[in-house]
């Protein structure tokens, strides 16, 4: 706000704390880390020139300006302006140096002041050309020796041109990439962190203009700054039409995650708190500043005196929620411990200090808060995709938040049937004109992947009974002694839900036994598949016991994955054995029980995920599939984790190359974020129970079956997912997602000596490592001590057993995935050597 002189501008002086800055823009940081040991809060405004640096300053003074601490502690505030335009005649950082240093003159508090620009678009001396962003490292400091008390100003990025950093980075041919800004941001905050305990610090970022007013990049701040989701003071309008403005800019805050400590605005006689404290249902506070003198020549330290009441109040309120966050985020764990029952988890081998406290996420990372005395938040890539159904980055995560916040505002919640609401009748046109294209035509919507199994083991057993008459007979007790038993037919390693329906439909396994499920029976033909891995650079068929007659000779390796999916397999010598294994499997169990017949066929197709993430030969399930239908078996396919570009495709018929009568699907189908399922039929699936009498219906449903939230949120999902404009690993005239794991680091991992096989395809890449049998296993502890080392890098990981996997977005950017195979082969040489 005050002109820096041109003379100063000339005068360079070496920082105390110089930041080196490469010419070019680093490539984005896995993660931040953000130390949180003292408080931290960004500046918004609901507009521009509303008065983000007068409250700034008013901040600063009332931290610093007060009667000095104790001899052994001192007070530091650092303001951090990022972005500055109508450099050099506006800097804030300058005006917030400046009245600070007339303020400890007239009230005589000894404080020591700085200003530092460290990058700026300004013409080099004798030229008017701007040639980019360049080091400027101006300095200037007053330096109090007798002072305990200190303010810190600094700007990162000056542009000469007073217009959005938007506009000015392209009109001076300076832009600055949002990672550099983040990075910049994130170091100049661990710098100034590392005072210690001794130092009652407060930090402030300032950003520019408004809430939602554009970056240098083209971001809106608010998407900007999100990463580091730090607490804010909202700026508000207290003028004429202020209420609106400002209310639009807590809105996008909020909606992006971020926390409002308080609203404060200038007073303009509208009294535009009652109806905003109304509004924010004294939640947040609201504080308002007497009206700001508009006399040029006023210096406004008489009006910095007057406010200091407010600003009192308002850093008071900003260092109680500051306590209270850190509280809670210490306490978390602990009361975790004593109130959750965690899914798949023996609590006691969780003691408190490994439980993960999340903070926050943004796009693929979690924001997880780290305490021990050194308090900060640090972001860790989910590897497991919060349990394989995220997707979003920090974009798309923005997209869907709006779209769920408008049908929530819209729909709330409206019962389905004999209903028709457009979000659930566009997410059906979409499922039929994507994952179901060509076979599909009807959608039955539930909760989750495990009732949508339920519902689809409902549909295929009475289209078996309908094809197959006599039994229907049976069904209908015109011969009550005789009992008909429906089954299915499945894969070993296959796993289909926690429901007690689901769970019937599938082999014994850690997840059936007597202690999980005594009810358990297992009400299926379940046959060992063929599975097909890589080792030492190549891929390998492995055949179960059943297929022991066969050498290894006589099916051989393959020589890259693609030859796997080959369709030309189905002439082989191979398929006739699969067929005749099948057809034979088939004919000795309705031999054996002749009262039970096979009633389904269902199938993960291609990988079993909770079974260990094994690839079975697809040619071994689309033999499974033609056999069945040869005898009007109905097939199910559970793509309820493979579905929806999982493994690089929208559906995993496409790799099979076959239909099924019945398919499901959840988890990504949302972009994984808001629980959605749903299972696709035939028109011959749906007519089997077409009749005069609704006891003929499908008597099956959910209180929330199609929520309005969750089919708007799939139907921009299954959009944003296929858009080669949104999602940029999208390969248009294939249709498949473009390979996102480096060929190169793959082979490597494949060829470590701790790794027994690797499974990678999509958004997966798996690998298991070698073990005793004795430590093999859902129940292995074997891969505890390399999740910690990974989680060190900034990866979460949730192991199965001794299987350790990776898995990423649709969107995620190939250069992230060869960073997490990096790391990941790096540990795993001081995993084998531990």
């Amino acid at each position: 706000m005050l002109r820096v002189t041109a003379t100063l501008l000339r005068h360079r002086h070496r920082l105390r704390h110089h930041i080196r800055l490469n010419s070019t823009s680093p490539s984005p940081p896995p993660h931040y880390h953000l130390p949180l040991n003292h408080p931290t809060y960004l500046i918004w405004s609901s507009n521009t020139s509303l008065g983000k640096t007068l409250v700034s300053t008013g901040i600063s003074a009332s931290f610093l300006l007060q009667p000095p601490p104790p001899a052994s502690h001192s007070t530091k505030l650092f303001y951090l302006k990022p972005l500055q335009t109508g450099f050099p005649s506006d800097s804030d950082s300058r005006f917030v140096f400046s009245k600070l240093a007339s303020l400890s003159l007239r009230l005589r508090v000894p404080l020591s002041v700085s200003n530092s620009v460290l990058r700026s678009s300004l013409p080099r001396s004798g030229t008017r050309e701007n040639i980019g962003m360049r080091d400027l490292n101006f300095l200037e400091e007053k330096v109090v020796t007798t002072a305990a008390a200190e303010l810190s100003c600094k700007t990162l990025f000056a542009w000469e041109a007073a217009i959005s950093p938007h506009l000015a980075a392209e009109r001076e041919n300076a832009p600055v990439e949002d990672s550099v800004v983040l990075k910049m941001v994130e170091q100049c905050l661990r710098e100034e962190m590392e005072c210690g305990s001794e130092t009652n610090l407060l930090c402030l970022v300032e950003t520019a203009g408004g809430v939602a007013s554009p970056g240098p990049s083209g971001s809106l701040q608010c998407d900007l700054y999100r990463p580091f989701r730090l607490p804010g003071v909202l700026v508000g309008d207290g003028r004429l039409g202020g209420i609106s403005g400002t209310i639009a800019a807590y809105e996008s805050l909020k909606l992006r995650g971020y926390d409002v400590a308080a609203v404060v605005f200038e007073d303009h006689g509208l009294v535009n708190e009652v109806p905003l404290t109304s509004y924010l249902r004294n939640k947040v506070p609201v504080l308002v500043l007497p009206p700001v003198p508009k006399d040029p020549s006023d210096d406004l330290i008489d009006w910095f005196v007057e406010s200091d009441g407010v600003f009192k109040a308002l850093k008071e309120v900003m260092v109680s929620a500051y306590v209270e966050r850190v509280e809670r985020l210490n306490g978390m764990a602990k009361q975790a411990g004593e109130v959750f029952w965690w899914p798949f988890t023996q609590h006691k081998l969780v003691p408190e200090e490994t439980v993960t406290v999340i903070d926050s996420r943004c796009g693929e990372n979690f924001s997880v808060y780290k305490g021990s005395g050194n308090d900060s938040i640090t972001q860790q890539f989910d590897a497991c995709a919060s349990w394989w159904t995220q997707a979003p980055d920090p974009a798309f995560q923005a997209e869907l938040a709006r779209e769920m916040g408008y049908t929530a505002a819209r729909f709330g919640h409206v019962m389905f049937p004999e209903n028709v609401y457009e979000p659930a009748l566009k997410c059906a046109e979409l499922l039929l004109d994507g994952v179901g294209k060509g076979w599909a035509s009807r959608i039955y919507f539930s909760d989750n992947g495990s009732t949508a199994i339920e519902i689809a083991l409902k549909m295929a057993f009475r289209k078996f009974c309908v094809d197959h008459e006599t039994l229907l007979e049976f069904s209908e007790g015109r011969d009550e002694e005789k009992h008909i038993v429906v089954k299915v037919l499945a894969l070993r390693g296959s796993y289909h839900g926690d429901t007690l329906g689901a769970m019937e439909a599938q082999a014994p396994s850690p997840y059936t036994g007597f202690l999980q499920q005594p009810w358990y029976t297992g009400r299926g033909l379940f046959l060992d598949p063929p599975t097909v891995f890589l080792s030492n650079g190549a891929w390998n068929l492995s055949l179960p016991e059943s297929f022991s007659e066969i050498t290894p000779e006589e099916y051989g390796t393959f020589s890259t994955r693609d030859e796997i999916f080959d369709k030309s397999r189905d002439t082989s010598m191979l398929a006739t054995i699969y067929s005749t294994y099948v057809s034979k499997q088939l004919q000795e169990y309705s031999g054996i029980t002749q009262s039970a017949h096979v009633g389904a066929l269902i199938i993960e197709p291609v990988i079993h995920g909770a079974g260990g993430m094994h690839m079975v030969d697809p040619l071994f399930q689309r033999v499974l599939v033609n056999e069945c239908r040869n005898r009007k078996i109905p097939v199910i396919f559970d793509e309820v984790f493979t579905g929806f570009w999982r493994l690089g495709v929208e559906t995993t018929a496409e790799l099979l190359g076959c239909k099924p009568d019945i398919a499901c699907f959840a988890k990504l189908m949302t972009g994984g974020m808001i629980p959605l399922a749903v299972t696709l039929a035939t028109d011959a699936v749906f007519d089997s129970f077409s009749g005069d009498s609704k006891l003929e219906a499908l008597l099956h449903g959910h209180s929330y079956s199609a929520h309005a939230m969750g089919c708007s949120t799939a139907a921009k999902a299954i959009e944003w997912f296929k858009d080669p404009e949104t999602n940029h690993n999208i390969i248009p005239q294939e249709g498949i997602l473009r390979e996102l794991w480096d060929e190169e680091l793959v082979q490597q991992i494949s060829c470590h000596s701790a790794v027994q096989r690797v499974v990678v395809l999509g958004t997966l890449f798996a690998l298991e490592l070698k073990v005793d049998a004795s430590n093999s296993g859902y129940a292995s502890l074997y891969a505890k001590s390399l999740l910690q080392m990974l989680r060190e890098d900034g990866i979460f990981m949730r192991p199965l057993g001794n299987v350790v996997y990776l898995m990423c977005g649709p969107c995620t950017s190939p250069e992230i995935c060869r960073e997490l195979l990096s790391k990941l082969y790096k540990r795993l040489g001081e995993f084998n050597r531990a």
